[in-house]
């Protein structure tokens, strides 16, 4: 059940990530094998929540059905029954760190992370240069990722940007380059929408 906090309870921010998931008091309740099925997911795709989620909105005497659990935490259905199985059995019987990398790199592959050539066909040009961390695929529209919003509060399991959280440089879309973006957009008229994407804005200190 959810615990119910008073208007003036304030609490540290804490994020909990893949190597967080033994340690999570609500999780301990779980079977070892749960436990093991979000590792192995959590191997392949981005996972981080944050305590509020887990102490406020999921009801943890509905696992796993609880909706808020459901969109936060690693779920076996995320990846092919065959896949989920290799690295389920590799997480299982510790294997080298490597290995499981090595596993994860070739499944995040074969989930096409950028489908429709968007790597290529959509980055934007300037003259002769490549704009990156920007797409422009639809005529009144573009897309910027800036830097700043390579993270998020909580990872999404439905999220479609998750390449961007992966630690492979190749797949991800960022840029600092503000001025290029505006002076794209003074060259583009017809784009009447500036969509700011890749994770939630982080405060730079």
């Amino acid at each position: 059940m959810r615990v119910l906090r008073s208007a003036g309870d304030e609490r540290k921010y804490r994020v909990f990530t893949r190597k967080d998931i033994d340690s999570i008091p609500a999780l301990s309740s779980l079977s070892e094998k749960f436990r093991t099925s979000m590792k192995a997911v959590s191997a392949v795709l981005p996972f981080r929540v944050n305590n509020y989620v887990i102490e406020d909105l999921i009801d943890w005497s509905n696992i796993p059905e609880d909706p808020i659990f459901q969109l936060t935490f690693p779920q076996p259905e995320m990846l092919d029954g065959q896949d989920f199985r290799k690295v389920y059995d590799l997480v299982a019987r510790r294997a080298p760190a490597d290995q499981l990398k090595a596993a994860a790199r070739e499944i995040q592959q074969k989930l096409n992370p950028h489908p429709a050539g968007q790597l290529e066909l959509n980055v934007p040009m300037l003259g002769d240069e490549r704009l990156e961390g920007m797409q422009h695929k639809y005529r009144e529209s573009v897309l910027f990722f800036p830097s700043q919003g390579q993270t998020c509060h909580a990872y999404c399991s439905y999220c479609f940007r998750w390449p961007q959280f992966v630690g492979r440089e190749e797949y991800k879309f960022a840029s600092n380059e503000t001025k290029t973006l505006k002076a794209y957009l003074r060259r583009h008229p017809e784009v009447t929408d500036v969509l700011f994407t890749g994770g939630d804005p982080m405060v730079m200190k």
